[in-house]
């Protein structure tokens, strides 16, 4: 998430209660989760396994939970007991909870030419395109922006918060929803079909490229990309903050790990698991998913196990 306007790590240190060291006198321009972070942004971490990564990111100030580490140069530190709580109060004061009492929010722009069908809920900061068809029960959440030529079909909800908690098991209730700041963009010509659901990013954006089509029934985590000219069948489950570069093709129920990446041209047969990088312009089958060719001559084999066992009994 971005900042309307930079703002001063001392007032950001006095809303959350932090002490700053390092280059006190920054300005930060957003707050973003690991995986979206860039210069100028602010990135929270509470774990050691993860205070490398973040102070050698491209964040410019880390608010984190010890101050015994060495801070880079030109960096900042905001050194606070909770930092996922920081997180929280960043978030509630620059993007605050706004309750929706009408269907279509009057902050909502949507193009002269798109027909928005009835019992369609379009929250607070949607913007949406030209010659787009919006069908009956569909739901877009805050800040989404639509572009143009996009159908939805019934049933789908755009935005809605990602799966994201922090666990701490020394709490009665182990796991806290982590607020979202972040939206979902989708490009001219994509088509969504009936009961997706798409989660709105982290911190920044989950994206659907131009293109791109979409059956009923998936499943696209947080701040996940989605190239252009993609296909996704049915019942498919994509978790957060993976990459499907352009013209990947997922067919009916495939399953993809967290922040990997499918390369483009890439397809992956039905029922295949995704667990890892995948270079593209390949066919996968299995889980995990391999080359089908070799996937194939496993098959062979296994097939020729009862006969291979029988010889060796006699």
């Amino acid at each position: 998430m971005k900042f309307a306007a930079p703002v001063s790590l001392r007032w950001i240190a006095g809303l959350i209660g932090a002490e700053l060291s390092g280059n006190i006198d920054a300005e930060a321009t957003g707050i973003n989760e690991i995986h979206k972070v860039e210069a100028g942004d602010l990135v929270f971490v509470d774990h050691p396994k993860y205070y490398d990564t973040c102070l050698k990111s491209a964040a410019t100030h880390i608010i984190i939970n010890t101050a015994d580490v060495t801070i880079p140069e030109g960096k900042s530190l905001l050194v606070a007991a909770e930092p996922f709580e920081a997180y929280l109060k960043i978030v509630n004061h620059f993007r605050p909870f706004i309750v929706s009492d009408k269907m279509i929010s009057d902050s909502a722009i949507i193009g002269s030419t798109t027909i928005i069908m009835p019992n369609v809920f379009i929250g607070n900061h949607v913007k949406i395109g030209n010659n787009c068809v919006i069908h009956p029960n569909v739901v877009i959440k805050d800040y989404t922006v639509i572009g143009d030529h996009v159908v939805i079909q019934s049933g789908t909800v755009i935005g809605s918060d990602a799966f994201y908690y922090n666990g701490k098991k020394n709490r009665e209730v182990v796991y806290k929803r982590m607020l979202s700041c972040g939206n979902v963009v989708i490009e001219d010509h994509v088509e969504i079909g009936a009961n997706c659901t798409i989660d709105r990013g982290v911190t920044a954006e989950t994206r659907i490229g131009k293109g791109s089509i979409i059956d009923n029934l998936v499943q696209l985590g947080h701040d996940v990309v989605v190239g252009k000219n993609c296909l996704i069948a049915s019942q498919v489950g994509i978790a957060g903050a993976t990459t499907l570069e352009d013209g990947v093709i997922l067919w009916g129920q495939v399953g993809v790990n967290k922040t990997i990446t499918i390369g483009a041209g890439a397809i992956v047969m039905g029922q295949a698991g995704v667990t890892n990088t995948i270079k593209g312009n390949k066919v996968y089958m299995g889980t995990p998913a391999i080359d089908a060719g070799e996937k194939r001559r496993e098959f062979v084999w296994a097939k020729r196990i009862p006969a291979l066992w029988k010889k060796v009994m006699e």
